[in-house]
């Protein structure tokens, strides 16, 4: 089965009252429901996903000197993306920042709708990883 993953992020001025009383409850130009959204695709044969609440995501990396790093962020929503013919993947976000998330099976596969809050900041340090500033590793932060 492949796998859809999108992520959006809400915007915080978005007026639903607005909407409805005049563009029949549809987003307008001036009136966006979302700020962005990022879309991936697994095209690996995905044969599970297994939701973590309050996962701890190793953040891994080499410094522009050269040197290696390895932290872990803390309080993260993940998806754990298990493929036949690949490594296992995840996609989230720090828990303080995911409004709310959706899981969806069926016959054509599984699709992953994540939803960020717009007020915090936050960081996108690989594809598919979110992770709010108050919760970034400071050591990472020049």
């Amino acid at each position: 089965m492949n796998c859809k993953i999108h992520v959006y992020l809400l915007n915080e001025h978005f007026s639903q009252e607005h909407a409805d009383a005049h563009y029949n409850g549809e987003e307008s130009e001036n009136n966006l429901k979302y700020e962005w959204e990022d879309e991936f695709a697994i095209t690996s044969t995905v044969e599970s996903i297994v939701e973590h609440e309050k996962a701890s995501f190793p953040l891994q990396g080499q410094l522009p000197n050269g040197e290696e790093f390895s932290h872990d962020v803390l309080n993260m929503f993940l998806f754990e993306i298990k493929s036949s013919d690949a490594p296992v993947s995840y996609v989230g976000a720090s828990a303080s920042i995911v409004e709310t998330h959706e899981l969806i099976k069926d016959e054509n596969g599984f699709t992953i709708k994540i939803f960020l809050k717009d007020f915090e900041p936050m960081s996108n340090p690989v594809p598919g990883i979110y992770v709010a500033s108050k919760e970034f590793p400071q050591a990472l932060v020049f």
